[in-house]
């Protein structure tokens, strides 16, 4: 999920912004009000950002404001554990609402639907801070991962174009598809919003004895197996279990998935 929370003197581009997080992505809780005193980047700062992660049970934050130094601020954070994992400060610029493009209405993205992403330019392979971005952005908009995907489902894109090191041109599309006389259908864009410059202000990347935590997958974690119960799974070998062991219980299983990566976050 998503907590998308914004100071209640904002403009436009950052309301706009905020106002259509939930048509961009399911699953995400809006907050607007008594959140002025939010600065992330600062020692301590981030506790109001794990406050709104542990109340809404949320791996993923938007936090809009906006000031004179950093006007139309957008601060995208993932966390772990109900802990900020890492920061990304954006500011929005040339912003264009969803209600000002003219499109056929029939090719609006449906809610919840699987969106393509298209990264165009050198600077998302050498530029540290869009490398950044571009991960947090994917993660932002994975939603729940599927084995396999039909094609008519997949209605949206967002392309994204590196103008320098710091500064990503974001459109989204819709995906309208055409017969091409072969068994692949030809796809065409339309957009229809919202489009904006995202300029990256600061980053903040995961400290290290988190990310090695956050990393860990279920091959390296105490796991235990539900079917059979023959035998229990420590760190990838097998062990018989202890005669007076207690079975397997649901709540085991559910603390094991809490070791997830962020990049596997819905």
């Amino acid at each position: 999920m998503v907590a998308a929370i914004r100071v209640p003197k904002t403009q436009r581009a950052r309301r706009e912004v905020l106002k259509h997080a939930p048509k961009l992505r399911d699953n995400a809780v809006k907050y607007t009000k008594k959140n002025d005193n939010i600065r992330p980047f600062e020692s301590g700062g981030e506790s109001s950002l794990e406050f709104f992660s542990l109340k809404t049970d949320c791996s993923l934050i938007v936090y809009g404001s906006h000031s004179k130094k950093r006007p139309n601020n957008l601060i995208l954070g993932r966390t772990y554990d109900h802990h900020i994992y890492d920061l990304v400060e954006v500011g929005a610029e040339n912003y264009k609402s969803i209600e000002s493009y003219a499109y056929d209405k029939k090719l609006a993205p449906k809610l919840g639907s699987k969106s393509f992403f298209a990264f165009i330019g050198e600077h998302f392979e050498s530029a540290e801070e869009l490398k950044h971005l571009k991960e947090v952005l994917l993660d932002f908009f994975r939603g729940e991962v599927v084995e396999n995907l039909n094609l008519a489902g997949v209605d949206r894109i967002y392309v994204c174009t590196a103008i320098s090191p710091t500064t990503v041109y974001v459109m989204h599309c819709a995906l309208r598809l055409k017969r091409s006389g072969t068994s692949i259908p030809r796809m065409e864009l339309v957009e229809v919003g919202p489009s904006m410059d995202l300029v990256v202000r600061r980053h903040r990347l995961p400290v290290e004895s988190l990310k090695k935590e956050a990393m860990k997958t279920a091959e390296h974690a105490k796991k235990e197996v539900l079917k059979g119960g023959d035998h229990v799974s420590l760190g990838g070998e097998w062990a018989a279990p202890s005669p007076s062991a207690p079975p397997p219980t649901t709540t085991s299983v559910l603390s094991s998935a809490a070791h997830a990566s962020p990049s596997t976050a819905p």
